[in-house]
């Protein structure tokens, strides 16, 4: 099974990875840290873009795990923006048969935030296809998640 973890976080050995590190152990995985990737907004166009490798990762693999830090009450910017920048360059249900994960974490979050964040994830996975397999807030979460990987 070939899985890819796409870390929205700026500290790359931080919590969100350390949630993919519970999530997918003893598994073989591949990380891709979005702060490593130049990605414009949607509506730009630079020459040097590389939101297409990222894309090309995902659709290779069977399992996509995303992970955000809870930042302004929702997910983090380098995630939004990977997902604002399918919108036009992946047709709808082009990702059809995989499954998403969705790890989201943060300091002191809300109940409506974790909800704001998981509906958005839903939807995504929904428009391109693929299996919503659910969302992890912490380690135990992970853990029980795991076994059903």
């Amino acid at each position: 099974m070939s899985i890819v973890f796409i870390n929205g976080s700026p500290n790359k050995n931080g919590n969100t990875a350390g949630l993919a590190k519970e999530l997918l152990k003893g598994r073989d995985y591949e990380t891709l840290n979005l702060t490593d990737y130049r990605i414009g907004s949607y509506g730009q166009d630079f020459p040097d873009d590389q939101l297409g490798e990222v894309i090309a990762k995902i659709k290779e693999s069977e399992v996509i795990v995303i992970g955000s830090p809870l930042y302004w009450h929702n997910i983090c910017g380098s995630v939004r923006n990977m997902l604002d920048r399918f919108y036009g360059l992946v047709e709808e249900g082009a990702l059809s048969g995989k499954s998403l994960y969705f790890l989201f974490q943060g300091a002191a979050p809300e109940k409506w935030m974790m909800e704001a964040g998981e509906y958005t994830m839903k939807r995504f996975a929904g428009l391109y296809g693929m299996e919503y397999a659910g969302m992890v807030t912490n380690r135990s979460e992970a853990g029980r998640l795991s076994e059903k990987l």
